[in-house]
């Protein structure tokens, strides 16, 4: 798999309103903050990486990577954090031909996830990864080309839903094994960090 022609981005923009708000993603398991098991997993997976979060950027100084905001206003949702990751990509990382995404409240998605969205997407233009009977579309490889239609999407139609807009183009979707665990648990409630915790003891 072409790595160098992949940049990554971490959605950290959500509201997280099911935990009292702020940052679901400064929130620790195991010791580290979940963007900090976000990082370790990503990173290796792609030739640049960067967080898409909103407000103020020195609360994220500590993990050394680039923090861009949304480029659409008023916290548009997921599929701004895909417009904005493919923004930076274009001036940061080039020659990148394709953009993923993951969520940052999700600390145990797989380390090979890039490569496996790489293979299935084959010919198609977006590719997402799915367990469980599940799509998990803030998990998806996305062709650079789509920015300008991402934007047009956004800005003018108003468009706020990732799995409708991708339904415009080639979607794959690659199932992913749910055994010893769904790799796409997320956090959404006190009572998920909790489990989070308990799941810790399987990971890798």
């Amino acid at each position: 798999m072409p790595e160098g022609r992949v940049a990554g981005v971490l959605l950290a923009g959500g509201l997280a309103r099911r935990m009292g708000g702020g940052d679901k993603c400064l929130l620790e398991l195991s010791g580290q903050p979940m963007l900090a098991h976000a990082i370790d997993r990503l990173a290796p997976q792609v030739a640049a990486l960067v967080v898409n979060a909103n407000g103020d950027p020195a609360r994220f100084a500590g993990f050394g990577l680039p923090v861009v905001p949304d480029v659409v206003a008023g916290f548009a949702g997921p599929l701004a954090g895909v417009l904005t990751g493919m923004v930076w990509a274009r001036d940061a990382v080039p020659d990148a031909a394709w953009v993923v995404t993951a969520a940052t409240d999700t600390p145990f998605f797989p380390k090979n996830l890039v490569a496996r969205l790489f293979a299935g997407a084959r010919d198609a233009d977006v590719a997402f990864a799915a367990s469980g009977g599940r799509t998990h579309p803030v998990f998806g490889l996305w062709r650079s080309a789509l920015l300008d239609d991402l934007q047009k999407a956004l800005v003018e139609e108003d468009e706020r839903k990732i799995d409708r807009f991708a339904g415009r183009y080639r979607v794959a979707e690659v199932d992913f094994a749910t055994e010893p665990f769904d790799p796409f648990f997320n956090v959404n409630r006190p009572e998920d960090l909790e489990e989070a915790g308990r799941l810790s003891e399987l990971v890798e």
